[in-house]
């Protein structure tokens, strides 16, 4: 069951013999798809610093997480941490519509969706308008490491259980920091204690 505010999230447990590492939100998520019921231990990546970024011990949390499902050009992936949208190329960030949606509070080093919990059965979506200048995208930038790069009147945050994006021109699909696809239709879900990860 999705956590409720004030509620405890996850348990203190053993530290798994026969886990799999994974160091990067990408492996998380390829992990939990994956056909194993052998236990996750997330040890870097979004995902790891959302939860604390705890140390190994000969204990771990055991934390059910919600995933999100993404169909991007035919197909379906899978993200634990992000979905970022954004057109392709290195100034993908300086130019034209941006959306994330984050089912982790960071992507690196900037605080994009403090509000954002891996487990309250919804994602954060962050949406970056078009009509936002390279200049007042630098300053947002700046902020970010933060999360202070909010309010402001070209960036909206908004929390969803499903929603689909179309565009104009094809955007680049960044599914847990790894490019899926080029697109201009997206559509994400969330799927509620999708998954169990130790940490």
């Amino acid at each position: 069951m999705t956590i409720k505010r004030g509620e405890d999230w996850g348990a203190t447990v053993p530290r798994p013999a026969d886990g799999r590492t994974a160091e990067s939100d990408a492996e998380v998520a390829r992990l939990v798809a994956a056909d194993d019921d052998r236990p996750v231990i997330v040890t870097g990546g979004d995902l790891h610093r959302t939860i604390g970024s705890p140390r190994p011990t000969d204990t771990a949390l055991r934390l059910p997480i919600d995933v999100i499902e993404v169909e991007a050009d035919g197909s379906t992936f899978t993200a634990v941490a992000h979905v970022v949208l954004r057109r392709p190329g290195r100034l993908g960030w300086w130019r034209g519509p941006l959306v994330a949606a984050m089912n982790a509070e960071f992507i690196g080093d900037w605080d994009v969706a403090t509000r954002a919990h891996p487990n309250d059965g919804r994602f954060d979506v962050v949406v970056v308008d078009e009509s936002l200048g390279a200049r007042e995208r630098w300053q947002a930038r700046r902020r970010l490491p933060t999360g202070a790069h909010v309010p402001h009147p070209a960036i909206s945050i908004t929390q969803r259980t499903e929603a689909s994006f179309t565009f104009e021109r094809p955007v680049a699909v960044f599914v847990d920091g790894v490019r899926r696809a080029t697109t201009t239709a997206v559509t994400v879900r969330i799927q509620p204690d999708a998954a169990v990860v130790h940490a």
